[in-house]
């Protein structure tokens, strides 16, 4: 994979839910030339732990080959469903990048709290390991995990898809995309 080529595309992927049992995933692909090149959307159950299984559901549904990368907004989505990167990038071969946007302790004692007992969460928390800070040119910083590609590798996918702000685009539009979908689920 050449991260520096024009056409490069990620697959960024972003959730929005309410107070509903299901979470809204949304996929997009978008190119490196900001070239939007797919939708798609899923659900997960909120405080399930079903979220990889959504997420490989997602990437797969796009049956295409030429999705270079997959950027995810946060490994803990739709109230603590772990995300299980290292399995993404294992089952789709692609390499995966988990953004984050606050330094914090962790949610391991949140996770405890509202799920006492809960070994198969907790250990799936524990295997994220820890988030490394990357400065972007922006002058913010994000908290990434890699799979599959180097620190340095991810470091420049967040830099040259974060146009202003903090969020890369892939992330910012899927979470837009989510968003949409929801309120109209909502609505109906």
């Amino acid at each position: 994979m050449h991260i520096a080529k024009k056409g490069l595309r990620v697959l960024g992927i972003a959730e929005s839910f309410s107070s509903r049992n299901t979470s809204i995933l949304a996929g997009v692909v978008i190119r490196k030339d900001l070239r939007v090149d797919g939708f798609s959307f899923t659900s997960t159950t909120v405080g399930g732990m079903d979220a990889t299984d959504s997420v490989l559901d997602l990437y797969r549904g796009f049956v295409r080959e030429d999705i270079n990368l997959i950027m995810i907004g946060g490994a803990v989505i739709s109230w603590y469903n772990i995300i299980d990167p290292l399995r993404v990038f294992e089952e789709t071969g692609r390499g995966t990048i988990i953004v984050t946007y606050e330094n914090s302790e962790g949610l391991e004692e949140d996770i405890l709290r509202h799920f006492p007992g809960d070994k198969v969460r907790i250990s799936a928390y524990r295997s994220l390991g820890k988030r490394v800070p990357v400065m972007l040119p922006t002058g913010h910083v994000l908290y990434i995990r890699s799979y599959g590609l180097n620190e340095k590798e991810a470091q420049s996918v967040c830099s040259d898809f974060t146009y202003d702000g903090r969020i890369p685009e892939p992330i910012r539009v899927a979470r837009l995309y989510a968003r949409s979908i929801l309120h109209a689920q909502i609505s109906e």
